[in-house]
């Protein structure tokens, strides 16, 4: 399992084409010799002579072997004779040979030294893999089928015996290498920080990394590592993200904060980093997650930037094709395309944990006391490491890193801004952390501030999903909306933002909506405008939709949105073309604005075109509560003074499925009440 992963990360990283890997079967003669010749020559003058820095001898030994190959194709090639049929198959054998030689070199080239080190029995494994098939080939070639002079057959003979000869070799020097690394491991494993002169002679002296961007070279590396191999390779990821933790703390303990090229290093580090926070859930664990009002990720406990499911075909793909390769029935949950397991990542280690706390202590003591450029590289970090993991959230907070940052949130440097409000909205994640951040006088108004004057469309787009974050908590949401101008920036971004910033907006609109001495200040602040003209605007509709359905609930947000002329029409639109929620969402929010709107309003809501037909179908298509919500409000219109006209005056007994009392339900009646049999038209 462990060569084919470190091949299929060869491939990657090299990208060769299909052809590199097939036996090339419509070749001739000649141009077969001349490509083995051609592919031989190249790898023995791409790396004949270089400075390795590990697997120094087995590498070595390789292309001395291939040196001898040269030296036979160049031969054979000259002869022009007529290969008999086993020598032909035996060269094409040596064309796939030459190029997994030629790809294991270099990735011994190119990949990071820390990941060599860690993969250095697997990788002498590939070599001892290599060298036996060589052996191989040579003792199945025909030699006395071919006219070859004695100098060359001396020369295949002694590769022959070496080969013969050659065991498994691990370097014992970079083996040496190897267990200090893992001694440092287990260092912090125990809670103890290895001391800086060791760490310095390991980096610096030993492997030779000696400056920073060298460092972020490594540590993206190892990141790469187990984003693309997670669970197929060795050290396991959790293990690996201990080497990583290990790996950034000594970068700053040996290099500082100074010499960071910080917009360059930070964007890579961010791509990488997003893309270890992908997770992989089982549909029917996740739905009933997000039904349970949860909106953020159970792993990472991020925010969820929306709740669509997206389908993992390609993990579906690999647990089918592992199922028919081992004879195992495989039968998918009906209508589901997810398998019943759970596949997430592995949490982060001990050590991994211990190295990034003493990473934290490094980096709060520069926000506190260091140069400008130190404090940006140190927020910087801060939000890298409060992106993932409970454990750093919360140490990252109790060791003080709050006061520094909200007093970055007006630095005059945009990343600085970006960087500390980006890791103000990480660290609110963990739900302690919420009110140490409300209670750090003038964060909050800082966030409003950024969110309405910030540098970069990020830092306004995470401050506004940071107000999202902290309106989590009930209590929070009227201080919120008490801000200067923070529900009218909210509303801004909804109107004129990104899809993102659109998304950050509207939730943090709805949570601010549940709050009911919230519902005036949504209404001058121009948040409901925001929210009916978002009914049309995919991506945000949903939401939009279940926050005036909670404003609507107040006489004076039932006003407001009941004289806005677009709004029946957007929510009537939702019932028409919504996903099942935003049907639920819009019924809900047509009901409660009849319940609060008065005659005029309720009047709006019957003429509007198609409801009815739309109301029945969702009687029998809609969620639980969209159908109760769906009776509730086509009573409301029976009981209007010219509903038998707009419904035809056709009536229908119809039962709403779970009905379990003969009670009447008088159309007004909460969620808990259960809808009875009514009247409803027939199209």
């Amino acid at each position: 399992m462990a060569s084919s992963a470190i091949f299929s990360s060869l491939r990657r990283r090299k990208s060769p084409t299909f052809q590199a890997f097939v036996t090339p079967v419509d070749w001739s003669e000649m141009a077969l010799l001349a490509t083995l010749t051609a592919v031989s020559s190249e790898i023995v003058s791409s790396f004949s002579g270089k400075s390795w820095v590990f697997q120094r001898r087995n590498s070595r030994s390789l292309v001395r072997k291939i040196e001898v190959f040269v030296v036979l194709f160049e031969y054979v090639g000259e002869l022009g004779l007529n290969l008999p049929k086993s020598a032909v198959v035996c060269f094409q054998e040596m064309y796939i040979l030459l190029y997994r030689s030629k790809i294991l070199l270099d990735y011994c080239v190119q990949s990071s030294k820390l990941w060599l080190l860690l993969q250095n029995h697997s990788i002498s494994g590939q070599f001892h893999d290599l060298n036996q098939e060589i052996l191989t080939l040579l003792d199945v070639f025909p030699w006395d089928d071919l006219d070859l002079s004695d100098d060359v057959m001396e020369q295949i003979e002694l590769l022959q015996k070496q080969s013969r000869k050659a065991k498994l070799l691990i370097d014992k020097q970079d083996e040496v290498l190897r267990c200090k690394f893992y001694s440092f491991l287990d260092e912090f494993e125990g809670g103890r920080i290895p001391e800086s002169v060791e760490l310095y002679r390991f980096f610096v002296e030993r492997l030779g990394i000696m400056d920073v961007k060298s460092f972020m070279v490594e540590i993206e590396f190892l990141e790469e590592q187990i984003v693309n191999h997670d669970g197929d390779i060795e050290p396991m990821a959790s293990v690996l993200n201990g080497f990583v933790a290990m790996t950034r703390y000594s970068r700053f303990l040996i290099f500082g904060f100074e010499n960071d090229e910080m917009e360059g290093g930070f964007c890579k580090n961010k791509k990488v980093k997003r893309r270890l926070s992908s997770q992989t859930y089982d549909r029917s664990s996740i739905t009933r997650w997000m039904e349970e009002g949860h909106c953020t990720c159970p792993k990472t406990g991020q925010i969820l930037l929306h709740t669509q499911l997206v389908p993992n075909r390609a993990l579906r793909n690999l647990i089918v094709q592992w199922c028919t390769t081992h004879g195992v029935p495989y039968d998918p949950p009906e209508n589901s395309e997810y398998s019943s397991e759970n596949f997430a990542a592995p949490s982060a280690s001990k050590a991994a944990i211990e190295a990034n706390r003493a990473t934290s202590r490094l980096l709060i003591k520069e926000l506190a006391n260091g140069s400008q450029g130190a404090k940006n590289v140190a927020a910087r970090e801060i939000r890298l490491l409060a992106k993932t993991g409970r454990d750093n959230r919360a140490y990252i907070a109790e060791a003080g890193a709050i006061p520094y940052l909200n007093a970055l949130l007006s630095s005059d440097s945009s990343f600085a801004q970006e960087n500390s409000v980006t890791a103000i909205l990480n660290l609110s994640i963990y739900e302690k952390n919420k009110c140490q951040i409300v209670s750090e006088p003038g964060c909050l108004g800082s966030i409003v501030d950024v969110l309405r004057n910030g540098f970069t469309t990020e830092a306004r787009e995470n401050a506004a999903a940071t107000l999202f974050s902290l309106s989590a908590v009930h209590d929070y949401k009227k201080r919120i909306s008490e801000i200067d101008g923070a529900a009218e920036a909210l509303a801004g971004l909804l109107m004129d933002g990104t899809p993102r910033g659109k998304k950050d907006a509207v939730t943090a609109l709805f949570n601010l909506s549940t709050h009911s001495d919230n519902c005036l200040k949504m209404v001058e602040s121009g948040a409901v405008t925001a929210l009916v003209r978002a009914l049309g605007v995919e991506g945000v509709a949903e939401e939009a939709a279940g926050a005036l359905a909670l404003i609507v609930r107040q006489p004076v947000g039932a006003e407001a949105v009941g004289n806005d002329e677009m709004a029946v029409a957007g929510l009537v639109g939702m019932m028409r073309s919504g996903r099942p929620k935003a049907k639920e969402n819009a019924v809900v929010a047509l009901l409660e604005l009849c319940r609060g709107g008065g005659t005029a309003t309720t009047q709006r809501v019957l003429k509007a075109p198609s409801l009815s037909g739309l109301l029945q179908s969702l009687l029998f298509t809609g969620t639980k509560r969209a159908r109760r919500k769906a009776a509730s409000l086509a009573r409301v219109f029976q009981r209007c003074e010219n509903a038998s006209l707009h419904f035809g005056g056709v009536g229908l007994d119809y039962a709403f499925p779970g009905n379990s009392t003969a009670s009447r339900d008088s159309g007004f009646a909460g969620d808990v009440s259960i809808p009875m049999p009514i009247s409803v038209p027939v199209l």
